[in-house]
């Protein structure tokens, strides 16, 4: 039988809460009512088992958009006064999925059993990750929950734009070399075997491109799904020793050493950095615990070791320009310079706000340049495998009066 949790008040107005068991809903109002009480809210609790199950799975899919709009609702239901669990009892109500009124209701029981809200949302990492958990960890220390929940909110929608714009630029280079790749498939498996069998039947001697194009091709059809198998296989142990600390830092020094790459991804990660340290400053948290969670916020391992040497910079007393400045793959000079009077005049939060803001701008010119580079490119080597296929397959045409004997 199922456990309902109620806030009913009794008739001298006094608000109390409880659980009953029922069958049902409407049984369980009964139950409230027959014991004086009128109740105000009933709702249908899973049961622990269920609850720490639910937890250690993350309780199904949550997107984005809605552990954004649970953040910025939450921050405006304490801004107005409510109580943290009565908010997080009317957001698991009106949640839009079940998944989320999962999440949200196995949140607002931890933190009716005595969790701190920062510890109930570290059991769902999938929705909430440890940075925002830091936040929030610091927003119940001094007092300012609802104004961190606002700056996560809004961090969180200006994270999703910029990503958007990433993974946008990215598109069509990737379309475009899946269509390559399959057009040379197509063409290796079912033109060339035809072209081959026309030439056999004229005889003669092959120019030397058309031998090699024949010799790939006849490789692709007899050893093609080995080599797919080879290069799945390889993909997966990729992808596990990318998933190793020591395989992560590796990609990311190859990524972060490519050309135009590299530096999207530094700017990305800076973007990043100044905007989560801004907004933390500008919360009232203490710089260094700032600087410790605007760490995590950077996204690149290899980035955010660099930064450690600026957290133990600030530790021994300097100033947060001149420890930056130890990281200048990551912090150009004209940013340590900004720091550094944003620091003497005392708007810090300010100023990283607004180079979050300057380097987003640049990031999306560089993000549009590296497109208008990488589309012509990818579409004359287009050309040229195709059109070396083509040529190849041509010559001996050209010739054909020789070949035919």
């Amino acid at each position: 039988m199922p456990d309902f949790a109620y806030i009913a008040l009794n008739d001298t107005g006094r608000r109390s809460t409880g659980v009953v068991s029922a069958g049902t809903r409407a049984a369980a109002i009964d139950q409230v009512m027959s014991q004086g009480m009128h109740p105000i809210d009933v709702t249908e609790q899973a049961p622990v088992g269920t609850r720490a199950s639910a937890a250690s799975r993350g309780g199904g899919r949550v997107t984005q958009s809605q552990v954004e709009a649970f953040t910025r609702e939450l921050s405006h239901l304490l801004e107005a006064g409510v109580s943290l669990s009565r908010s997080l009892q009317l957001l698991s109500r009106e949640a839009s999925s079940p998944a989320a009124q999962r999440q949200w209701s196995s949140i607002r029981d931890e933190v009716v059993e005595g969790a701190s809200l920062a510890d109930a949302m570290a059991k769902f990492p999938a929705s909430f990750p440890p940075v925002h958990v830091a936040m929030v960890r610091a927003g119940e220390a001094g007092g300012f929950l609802e104004l961190v929940l606002a700056q996560i909110a809004s961090f969180r929608a200006r994270e999703r734009d910029l990503r958007g714009k990433l993974t946008a630029a990215l598109v069509y280079p990737a379309v475009l070399t899946l269509l390559m790749v399959i057009v040379v498939i197509v063409l290796m498996t079912f033109f060339i075997p035809r072209f081959q069998t026309l030439f056999d039947e004229f005889g003669g001697s092959l120019p030397i491109l058309t031998k090699i194009i024949v010799a790939a091709s006849h490789i692709v059809r007899t050893y093609g799904l080995a080599v797919a198998g080879v290069l799945i296989v390889a993909a997966v142990l990729a992808r596990r020793m990318l998933m190793t600390d020591a395989g992560r830092r590796m990609g990311e020094r190859w990524l972060l050493a490519s050309p135009m790459l590299g530096k999207v991804l530094a700017r990305f990660a800076l973007v990043r950095f100044c905007r989560m340290l801004g907004t933390l400053v500008g919360a009232g948290v203490p710089l260094i615990a700032s600087l410790r969670v605007a760490r995590e916020a950077i996204g690149n391992q290899t980035l955010s070791d660099a930064v450690d040497g600026a957290v133990e910079g600030v530790q021994r007393g300097e100033s947060l320009a001149r420890s930056l400045a130890d990281c200048p793959r990551l912090f150009p000079a004209t940013v340590i310079e900004m720091v550094a009077v944003a620091e003497q005049t005392g708007r810090l939060d300010t100023e990283l706000n607004r180079l979050a803001v300057a380097y987003e701008e640049d990031l999306d010119r560089s993000l549009r340049l590296l497109v208008a580079t990488v589309e012509p490119a990818l579409l004359i080597v287009m050309a040229a495998v195709i059109g070396t296929i083509v040529v190849g397959m041509l010559l001996p045409i050209f010739t054909l009066s020789s070949l035919v004997q």
